[in-house]
């Protein structure tokens, strides 16, 4: 009689398909250098493969359309003193803990939104983007969003516009780089620009969003899978308090500004 395959094995066949396919999307890319190189390594060709469920010439054309975008917005180039204007009531920051697997979070208020540039908010959260990139611990590639609804009215949301461009970018730019959205007991109103704006979201992405209720038994036991209460703030149901202080914050991106510009081999 035949013996099935083991579980192992098959695993190990499959992890050898994908090592292939890696390969494969390399060859096709061709030769490349400076910038592009850097961000190119293998982990980075395997999360484009993934964003397309490891089909080769639609993972090809999306990491081209990537670094085409990378070489003309030049998101490594942005510097906070750029979009520090935007962040003053801390809209959108790096949070001073991570979730329970040592991820970058970023937290998000909504309410306290101060501008009405589409291109300012864009240009600020690919800013703090590939700063929580750059933070990740080794081995990890994905990063927590919490975003509190506290404060949020139709009168503080951006744009639908301007929502779109920013999932856009997030999809096709920053594939395979969200472990988690939380969205905190947003109101009923936002409700209508949900409706909206999820049809501009993959099901990839939609299965990440979570919508989190502090008196749903539920919600609660998600939070605790992803966060430590004792460092979550309250305003996500945890015992922390959540402080932004923007001189502080400002102090901290420029010491990362250097880090930056240190990895992509930048002078200042």
């Amino acid at each position: 009689m035949f013996r099935r395959k083991s579980s192992h094995t098959n695993q190990a066949d499959d992890s050898a398909s994908r090592d292939a396919k890696v390969s494969e999307l390399r060859v096709a890319l061709g030769p490349l250098s400076g910038r592009s190189l850097k961000l190119c390594t293998d982990v980075c060709l395997r999360r484009y493969l993934e964003a397309r469920n490891w089909n080769l010439d639609k993972a090809k054309k999306m990491l081209e359309e990537t670094l085409k975008w990378r070489s003309n917005y030049k998101p490594e180039e942005i510097r906070w003193h750029e979009v520090a204007h935007e962040s003053e009531t801390g809209k959108v920051f790096k949070a001073n803990f991570r979730d329970r697997l040592g991820r970058t979070v970023l937290i998000m208020r909504p309410g306290k939104q101060n501008t009405s540039s589409p291109e300012g908010n864009i240009r600020q959260l690919v800013y703090l983007m590939e700063n929580a990139i750059l933070n990740l611990p080794e081995g990890q590639e994905q990063m927590s969003w919490l975003i509190d609804f506290n404060g949020w009215s139709l009168n503080t949301n951006i744009p639908i516009k301007t929502a779109r461009d920013i999932i856009y970018i997030l999809q096709n730019h920053y594939p395979e780089r969200l472990a988690i959205v939380v969205l905190y007991s947003p109101p009923r109103l936002f409700e209508a620009f949900w409706k909206v704006v999820k049809y501009f979201i993959d099901s990839k992405t939609f299965e990440k969003i979570k919508f989190v209720y502090p008196n749903n038994k539920d919600s609660v036991e998600l939070m605790k899978t992803f966060f430590d209460t004792e460092n979550l703030p309250s305003e996500f149901g945890g015992k922390a308090t959540l402080n932004y202080d923007h001189e502080e914050f400002s102090k901290l991106m420029a010491q990362e500004d250097v880090k930056t510009a240190k990895f992509w081999g930048l002078t200042r």
